[in-house]
């Protein structure tokens, strides 16, 4: 089976789209798929980290200059992501894939694409899988993804043909197999927090990080082992780095593969609201949230309202003084923070990852 990938990373889209998709890459290719990507070569992208994973990389030019008013908001405040219209997109992937037929299964994980752009391209496929988490616009496919907990079970029936299997909910969280294979050797957590964990996503364009070691360079925080992760996109690696050296007990990861087992050994997290959600949430990993981005909002705001996490606000209006505040009272109750891990650890409910590859590769209407 041949499947194809359209997503992008960059300084502004993140890097928790293409991270995703690597994930359910691994999975098609281990079940036997070919498994190739089509990327935009946006600034800050990951082609080469895919590369390196061992699939193929077709790389869209970056037009930026050619089409400024891309730049601009629209109605649709993702639009702007695939840096051209619409249409140029389809047309650019268009020609790839048909130098590549017959393909079999396209797979799309980007805000800035709709049912125009998958009408376009429908007869260059046979069957069209998209991932989504917004549900704010209409899709032309037989299988959508959305790993994402909601409360509006048929937020989707509007947006999708009433013929698309539609594979909603937590049940179905594109998680790494290093995270199931953590699950197993997880302890109970009882609330005492000696361990914290620090990862704003591969990129942090808000420099959270270095907020956040601000809050905790508090000599009455000196006694925590802290990790801190951080990504290659990361404009502030290298000043992170350094203040990692200079502060006690404080551990500098640079693209690490084993994100899974320092969230296993972590008692309490600082994070954003993006893709790694559902890996604490899965590990039952209590979590200081910071949303660090509009489309980051909807979710960070359920869990927070179901207990799962303790958000502080958007990353505009959270200081160092805020966050310094919130780890204390963290740190004064147990109680509070062992809620917290038993309620991230019940809204997963049952790993339904393998039925994510069955759909895919089922039959070419996305039934199995």
């Amino acid at each position: 089976m041949d499947i194809i990938f359209r997503v992008d990373s960059s300084y502004e889209i993140g890097t928790g789209h293409v991270m995703r998709c690597l994930t359910l890459a691994n999975e098609l290719k281990n079940s036997g798929a070919k498994v190739s990507f089509i990327c935009r070569d946006l600034p800050g992208n990951l082609a080469n980290y895919i590369s390196d994973k061992g699939y193929h990389v077709f790389l869209l030019p970056f037009h930026a200059k050619e089409y400024p008013v891309m730049k601009n908001k629209s109605d649709r405040p993702y639009a702007a992501w695939l840096q051209v219209d619409w249409k140029t997109d389809a047309m650019e992937t268009a020609q790839i894939l048909m130098e590549l037929a017959p393909v079999d299964c396209l797979i799309i994980d980007h805000y800035a694409i709709d049912l125009n752009w998958e009408g376009f391209l429908e007869d260059n496929v046979k069957k069209i899988v998209v991932i989504d988490d917004l549900a704010d616009r209409p899709h032309h496919c037989s299988v959508l993804i959305d790993q994402n907990s909601s409360d509006e079970e048929d937020r989707y029936n509007e947006l999708v043909p009433k013929s698309c299997v539609k594979l909603l909910g937590t049940s179905y969280a594109l998680l790494r197999p290093e995270f199931r294979s953590v699950k197993k050797q997880l302890a109970r957590r009882d609330g005492r927090i000696n361990r914290i964990l620090v990862f704003f996503g591969g990129t942090d364009p808000t420099n959270e990080t270095l907020k956040t070691l601000k809050a905790l360079s508090n000599p009455h925080f000196s006694s925590l082992h802290v990790d801190v992760v951080v990504g290659e996109t990361n404009k502030n690696r290298d000043v992170i780095q350094q203040l990692c050296q200079k502060t006690p007990n404080t551990f500098f990861h640079y693209q690490i593969d084993y994100m899974a087992e320092l969230m296993r050994k972590a008692d309490f997290s600082i994070g954003a609201g993006g893709s790694s959600t559902w890996e604490r949430c899965y590990l039952g990993l209590p979590t200081l949230t910071i949303v660090t981005a509009e489309n980051q909002m909807e979710i960070t705001k359920l869990l927070h309202d179901k207990g799962a996490t303790s958000c502080l606000g958007v990353s505009a209006k959270v200081s160092h003084k805020m966050i310094e505040h919130s780890i204390n009272t963290m740190l004064a109750n147990p109680s509070k923070v062992k809620e917290m891990s038993k309620k991230a650890l019940h809204l997963m409910g049952e790993d339904k990852f393998n039925e994510v590859i069955e759909v895919i590769m089922g039959g070419e209407n996305g039934t199995h």
